[in-house]
């Protein structure tokens, strides 16, 4: 509805400026024409003749008229009747005239006058287009119309300036509402998704403290070894959680500090992948690499590599099937670092693909949440990649997986 109003205010200022036009326009043309009448008429009796019954004046354009006199003219008595005429209605306005001259067949005597200057400047034609239809006949063409009818409508032209500047603060404010709108949807979202990431966890914790809790306990020492393991491991996976939250709220400060070494990036590559083909239950991990790079040494801060490592290979599994194909390849390519993690998984649609690295944003899934996280792996991602003044690009299609390639400057070994 805003966007309706917004629309049907400019088309109704658009009209009415228009409309305000037409109206000068037409309030100019019936001044001219009555001058330019009288000035027919004058001349007419000048020269003891006579007009004929139609109305002599004929408007070829919006700024040219040609006038038919029925009579020889002269060019003195033109000009001075113009200038009396256009004196008694006020119009302080530059023009320029022509005669036609039936001898020549051309417009002769032409002369380019400025009242409101005081100037007048002998022209041998100014090219005004000739009219066939009468014998003797004068053209008056005025250059400066438009600029007369642009300065009458000085308040309209105000007006609508005022109306631009407000339909702009309404349609930014608009955008605003919109905005804020879907970042609550997706405030809504993460919290959703936070709230049921440590849910898992602290209900696993409050069961084996449970069981921990009975006596009988003691007498099994295996099972509450058992249980004591999965608490710990819980609350590791709590504190990796927590973790990963405050990681990017210092990351959203510009808190992030790099410890920048020179580090070889296969081997964080191959630390990262072995724990991985491993690290999932109710799915199969098949991680190939290929290491084409013959220099693979770059200097970055090993966490932070080892993490977006970490989280595009995490990616690339849980938006997979039970199998999960991947593959990691480097190369070399005018001494940069080339990385590209490939999947065989669901793929993401193109108009998503824009937004997956912004903070919380997760690819709809309609009613299916069968993938975990925070929606912040990606804006890691990308914000680590940025600080170190790398660049990061996706190809995927839907169906068939997803490819990440990002590159870096090489250092000498």
């Amino acid at each position: 509805m805003g966007t309706i109003s917004i629309i049907g205010i400019i088309v109704m200022q658009i009209y009415w400026v228009q409309k305000a036009f037409d109206i000068n326009d037409k309030q100019f043309n019936q001044t001219i024409n009555i001058a330019l009448k009288r000035v027919a008429d004058q001349i007419a009796t000048f020269n003891n003749g006579t007009l004929p019954a139609e109305n002599p004046v004929n408007q070829l354009s919006s700024d040219y008229y040609v006038v038919n006199v029925n009579t020889i003219i002269d060019a003195n008595v033109l000009e001075y009747y113009l200038r009396q005429e256009f004196l008694k209605v006020n119009m302080n306005l530059d023009y320029e005239y022509a005669i036609y001259d039936c001898a020549t067949n051309k417009m002769m005597y032409g002369k380019y006058v400025s009242p409101s200057r005081h100037e007048e400047k002998p022209k041998v034609t100014v090219n005004l287009p000739r009219y066939d239809k009468f014998p003797y006949y004068f053209g008056i063409h005025f250059p400066a119309k438009s600029t007369l009818l642009a300065g009458k409508m000085n308040i309209w032209i105000f007006s609508s300036a005022i109306l631009l500047i407000v339909v702009t603060f309404f349609g930014y404010a608009l955008y605003i509402i919109l905005k804020q709108s879907r970042l609550s949807e997706i405030q809504k979202d993460f919290v959703n998704n936070m709230t049921h990431e440590f849910k898992t966890p602290l209900s696993t914790i409050a069961i084996s403290t449970d069981v921990l809790s009975d006596k009988d306990i003691l007498d099994n020492p295996d099972t509450l070894f058992n249980y004591v393991n999965v608490i710990k491991q819980e609350n590791t996976r709590l504190i990796g959680q927590v973790e990963k939250v405050l990681q990017m709220a210092n990351l959203d400060r510009n808190e992030v500090k790099l410890n920048r070494e020179k580090i070889a990036l296969h081997d964080i590559l191959i630390n990262a992948i072995n724990p991985m083909r491993v690290g999932y239950k109710n799915k199969i991990i098949n991680i190939t690499h290929h290491f084409d790079a013959t220099n693979d040494f770059i200097f970055a801060d090993r966490v932070h590599v080892s993490n977006i490592i970490y989280n595009l290979l995490d990616n690339a599994i849980k938006y997979s099937d039970e199998i999960a194909d991947i593959e990691v390849n480097t190369f070399n390519k005018n001494h940069n670092l080339i990385v590209s993690i490939s999947d065989k998984g669901i793929g993401i649609e193109k108009k998503e693909q824009k937004n997956i690295f912004q903070k919380f944003y997760r690819v709809p899934t309609g009613n299916v949440h069968n993938v975990k996280g925070f929606g912040l792996g990606l804006h890691y991602v990308k914000n680590i990649v940025k600080a170190h003044r790398w660049t990061i690009s996706l190809i995927s299609e839907p169906g068939k997986g997803s490819t990440f390639t990002f590159q870096m400057p090489n250092i000498n070994e």
